[in-house]
């Protein structure tokens, strides 16, 4: 599909940059609501709306009402929650779709749009560009009567927080826990603390005080720093990092380590796996090639999806795995949630380490993750890759030398001319040492 607004997770940008102005974002809710009204069977449809914690969210929430109400559906307005609660909400609710404004884990002065299906999906390929075809069709604001209404749902987060609660067993809980919990000044300030309290554990909330500027400032999933310094002065027994819309998870222990997203996905499959559950796991390009070591040790099937949680639930869904994930922290375990949940996979984290009796370090023992080098190399824009002699003839010789100790991923940046060499190997120095030598094949321009 040839996009023009919509990219791999929705339409972003910064504000006031076309697309995201006031002026698109209300033809946006217009052009969606009128797609959704053709799909109603004659009822008018309703859509939830959900937003993080950017200033920018007031402006984009209004324009967005405006649009869907001009269109003849109907609004139901949470104020800032996680993006998974919106994907829930929609689904318990029985709604038509639902819409979250956040940018996830970019800097304030950005914001995007992102739709959930009924279902609490994202939404299909052919939705998104029937949505597109009517943007610049002109704005036909349906008769008075038939206009849509807006009202809050004056409890989004309790519900949310229930819901959370309710994928950790039942026959377990967090006392005796002292867990930071860093929100990132964004949508989970007033959600994600309750949830880890309320099942018992002793919260220390950092992150937690939004003003409309602050989200992913030096908090968050993006800055593990945080949490790993609050563990250690609050002394804590773990910490929790979320990102802006608390879909990524970064986790910290009592002695300062950081757990990325490919050694918690390593521990949600070896714990679903003692109890009784079969499936295989996607990780993405980048998933580190000792958890793919680690699987095929443990007889679990492996594939890599492209870059980005949209192509990791599209590959699950394929293969009917439950489970998927990326470094960066997008954690799905498909029987807990549609979508990617910061909140519940840390709940899964700790339903493993409570059954299982073991530390975090413990559970991860027999994983050691391979040093990675990245080198990135200034190319021209039409600069083909794919069919540079010099560099396949290196990358043939290389990846003889590695074996089975590393792996070669290059590709191009998808923004800027630049082309990405990563090299996995079992010691620094090995992956340093190649990276290098593949990078000195490739033509550099300024």
């Amino acid at each position: 599909m040839s996009r023009k607004y919509f990219g791999t997770d929705g339409v972003r940008g910064m504000v006031g940059d076309a697309p995201i102005t006031p002026e698109f974002v209300l033809r946006l809710g217009y052009a969606a609501g009128k797609v959704l009204t053709r799909t109603s069977a004659g009822e008018s449809p309703t859509v939830l709306i959900g937003k993080d914690t950017r200033i920018s969210g007031y402006m984009l929430e209004a324009a967005l009402q405006a649009g869907f109400t001009s269109a003849g559906v109907h609004v139901r307005l949470t104020g800032p929650i996680p993006t998974p609660a919106v994907a829930y909400l929609t689904r318990a609710l029985r709604l038509s779709a639902g819409v979250v404004l956040s940018a996830s884990h970019n800097p304030y002065h950005d914001n995007g749009i992102k739709f959930f299906s009924a279902s609490g999906n994202k939404l299909p390929d052919a939705i998104e560009a029937e949505i597109e075809a009517l943007i610049d069709e002109p704005l036909v604001c349906a008769h008075s009567d038939t206009l849509g209404r807006a009202k809050r749902i004056p409890d989004a987060a309790g519900r949310y927080i229930e819901f959370c609660k309710s994928t950790f067993p039942a026959e377990l809980n967090l006392h005796g826990l002292k867990i930071v919990v860093d929100c990132a000044h964004g949508a989970a300030y007033d959600v994600a603390p309750h949830v880890f309290h309320e099942l018992g554990a002793e919260v220390v909330a950092i992150g937690a005080t939004p003003d409309g500027f602050n989200i992913n400032a030096g908090y968050g999933a993006t800055h593990p720093e945080a949490v790993q310094l609050a563990v250690r002065s609050q002394r804590a027994d773990f910490g929790i990092a979320l990102d802006g819309d608390a879909d990524r998870l970064i986790m910290c222990d009592a002695s300062g380590r950081i757990y990325n997203g490919d050694e918690l996905l390593y521990v949600m499959v070896k714990d679903g796996l003692s109890q009784g559950k079969s499936s295989g796991a996607v990780g993405t390009l980048m998933t580190n090639l000792a958890i793919e070591q680690a699987f095929a040790r443990m007889n679990v099937p492996f594939a890599r999806a492209k870059v980005g949680d949209r192509y990791v639930l599209e590959l699950m869904r394929d293969r009917g795995w439950l489970w998927g994930g990326e470094s960066s922290g997008h954690l799905l375990a498909l029987d807990k949630h549609s979508t990617g949940d910061g909140i519940i996979s840390a709940l899964q984290i700790f339903s493993a380490l409570r059954r299982g009796g073991q530390s975090l370090s413990e559970l991860l023992g027999d994983v050691h993750l391979f040093p990675q080098r990245l080198v990135n190399v200034r190319t021209g824009r039409n600069f083909d890759f794919h069919n540079h002699a010099p560099l396949n003839d290196m990358r043939a010789i290389v990846e003889a030398e590695l074996g089975q100790r590393g792996r070669i991923l290059i590709r191009a940046s998808g923004t800027e001319p630049l082309l990405r060499i990563m090299v996995e190997a079992e010691t620094e120095a090995l992956a340093r040492g190649a990276a290098e030598q593949l990078a000195a094949t490739v033509p550099a321009q300024a």
